[in-house]
């Protein structure tokens, strides 16, 4: 509990600063894309699921507090979701990283948009192959982490703008770009914290608790 708590505390403070930092505004809505897009789905990898969405969900409250809990539009709450399933992704493999994509592709669909861009929700099934990679690839383990947080924010958006179908048909290069950049984003987020978890552990003998994961450590830091 009381590691748990140190990494919260530590990631909530990272967290809120990255997330000041702009990648990308969002079509039809006020909110933007982040780099904390691309650090916070690693959360759950090293404290566990449940603690890992909550530090997430604490550092977008926090956000949204300080930038004075005004919402300029639903976008904003809607920005709060999508991550937080990045984080379930991530952290382990289990049917809801199938379930999630599949819900996501049924409700966009459902949407008469939707149903003239079917082809956008082929980049949900995305998360649904990784799945059968997850343990062999690291990239295919954030690649469905980012899109199945996309899939998740995709199929609420149409609902909540109810954008024309040729916005949705220009975003396919750019959610293309962003979600490459993101997934890279999110391996080298989780080598790095992985790496420097093994090596305080290891070099400086702190028993820190967090999941480090062995198969991503360097040579020189594996037990």
């Amino acid at each position: 509990m009381k590691k748990n708590i140190l990494f919260i505390a530590v990631f909530v403070v990272v967290g809120f600063a990255v997330l000041q930092i702009p990648v990308a505004q969002l079509a039809g809505s006020g909110a933007k894309f982040t780099v904390y897009d691309a650090f916070a789905p690693i959360t759950g990898a090293f404290i566990g699921t449940l603690p890992g969405v909550i530090a997430v969900f604490l550092v977008n409250f926090l956000n949204f507090l300080v930038q004075g809990a005004v919402v300029q539009d639903i976008g904003t709450i809607i920005r709060f979701f999508p991550v937080l399933f990045a984080v379930l992704y991530f952290a382990r493999r289990a049917r809801l990283n199938l379930i999630v994509p599949v819900l996501a592709i049924v409700l966009f669909l459902a949407h008469p948009i939707g149903r003239q861009v079917w082809y956008f929700t082929l980049f949900w099934t995305i998360p649904i192959l990784a799945y059968f990679f997850y343990d062999k690839f690291l990239f295919a383990r954030a690649l469905g982490a980012t899109f199945s947080a996309h899939a998740v924010g995709g199929s609420l958006w149409i609902w909540a703008f109810a954008l024309p179908a040729s916005v949705w048909q220009a975003l396919i290069p750019v959610v293309i770009g962003e979600r490459l950049l993101f997934a890279a984003g999110i391996v080298v987020s989780f080598l790095a914290v992985n790496n420097l978890l093994g090596f305080l552990e290891k070099r400086l003998s702190l028993r820190l608790g967090f999941l480090v994961q062995q198969q991503y450590l360097i040579p020189q830091l594996r037990s």
